[in-house]
């Protein structure tokens, strides 16, 4: 069982950073790739970005990519979305999730745990 415990959520002005962290508890956290996913309200979870199990690969949806960097510690269990430039757009529940199949990282229903989610707000 994988528990994950996002951190690192609030208000920000557009064009503002935030840093989002996702501890998980997990002896062979280095044996997970591991996504971030946000949900708007009214709108369907979709994909943000998710990083391989030895952080050597690294994928993002367009609409984040040059703006979002996806990191992991691995002695720390811990995985990380440094969001920067923000926009009201940005503005939803973020969520992290882990998964360990390394070809499905960019498929939502693919991931096996996921955390509770981290509130997002950007204001214009």
């Amino acid at each position: 069982q994988v528990q994950l415990v996002e951190s690192g959520g609030g208000l920000v002005q557009a064009g503002g950073s935030l840093r989002l962290s996702c501890a998980a508890s997990v002896r062979t956290f280095s044996r997970y790739g591991m996504g971030w996913f946000r949900q708007a309200p009214g709108k369907d979870r979709e994909f943000v970005a998710a990083i391989s199990w030895s952080g050597g690969g690294t994928w993002y949806a367009d609409s984040v990519k040059g703006r979002f960097t996806i990191s992991r510690d691995t002695a720390k269990n811990t995985v990380y979305l440094q969001m920067n430039s923000l926009k009201s757009e940005d503005t939803a529940v973020y969520y992290c999730a882990a998964n360990s199949n390394e070809y499905t990282l960019l498929i939502r229903d693919a991931y096996e745990y996921w955390g509770q989610g981290t509130q997002v707000t950007v204001s214009s």
